[in-house]
């Protein structure tokens, strides 16, 4: 193909507004039923289409809505010893590690497990000084979007920010592997599995697995839900909605409100849940 025939090539883009936009868009919702068309037509195939409208949704999901909560990191304080380091890094396992000043109120930056395993690896003859490794830490709000903080990943060449709450202070914090798992879905590994089913948000807000055993959000939560061949919550908001919900769609179901927080064409994956104000909604 020479040059001038790749220039007139219309690009994806361009095929697909040729073919399936009558009238320009207005709605996200408008563009949603084309992707659905595309797909439809097998101009795009589902997981395209997964991955497009996943992007999209990053300027509505906030940061809130994926972080770990300050109750779940893990935290390294300044005085940790090498040991002390070695130990935290073995048994969770993770790659990122923020280092909390002696008040537990402010994060002084973060280390990575890689400079550690490099200092080990050494002729070294004295303790690891995170000092001398220390990176800055990104500092964002709860409510700053997926979109804005994947720019922000992008810009600054990070993969992890500290959040912060209306007070200023810690929160909680997100990854690069958070705002991506919204797009592509679920990023596993073995570590994963090991993760609590139910995480306490603070607030009256939960963050909860859509798989979970009706029996255990029964324990948790001290009811005991009226449910009929259902085993799991995922079940039940399912047939609250009597449809398979999108993503950021509600409902208040015996005494609970729970949001869709990630979802695809087969299954629900994650839910926020709190207790409604009010009781008798269903």
């Amino acid at each position: 193909m020479n040059e001038e025939q790749s220039l007139s090539k219309p690009s994806f883009l361009q095929r697909l507004k040729k073919r399936y936009l009558r009238t320009p868009l207005r709605t996200t919702d408008e563009l949603l039923q084309v992707l659905k068309e595309a797909e439809k037509n097998h101009v795009i195939d589902s997981h395209s289409r997964l991955i497009i409208e996943g992007t999209m949704q990053l300027e509505k999901l906030e940061v809130r809505d994926v972080m770990v909560p300050k109750s779940k990191m893990v935290m390294i304080e300044y005085q940790a010893t090498t040991k002390d380091l070695l130990d935290i890094m073995i048994k969770s396992s993770h790659s990122r590690f923020p280092i909390i000043n002696s008040n537990k109120n402010k994060i002084q930056g973060v280390i990575l497990a890689k400079d550690l395993l490099e200092f080990l690896a050494g002729d070294q003859r004295s303790e690891f000084n995170y000092k001398e490794y220390l990176r800055d830490s990104i500092l964002v709000p709860e409510s700053k979007t997926l979109g804005a903080l994947l720019r922000d990943f992008q810009q600054k060449k990070s993969h992890m920010a500290i959040v912060m709450d209306e007070y200023g202070e810690i929160a909680g914090l997100v990854t690069l592997e958070d705002v991506l798992e919204q797009i592509v879905g679920e990023i596993e590994d073995e570590h994963d599995l090991e993760e609590d089913s139910i995480i306490d948000f603070g607030e009256g807000r939960f963050l909860l697995k859509a798989n979970i055993p009706i029996e255990e959000f029964d324990e948790f939560f001290g009811v005991k839900l009226q449910v009929e061949n259902i085993d799991t919550v995922a079940g039940l908001v399912i047939k609250g909605f009597t449809r398979l919900p999108e993503q950021m769609d509600e409902i208040s179901l015996q005494g609970f409100d729970f949001k869709i927080l990630k979802t695809d064409s087969r299954r629900i994956h994650l839910l926020e849940v709190e207790r409604s104000l009010n009781a008798g909604n269903t």
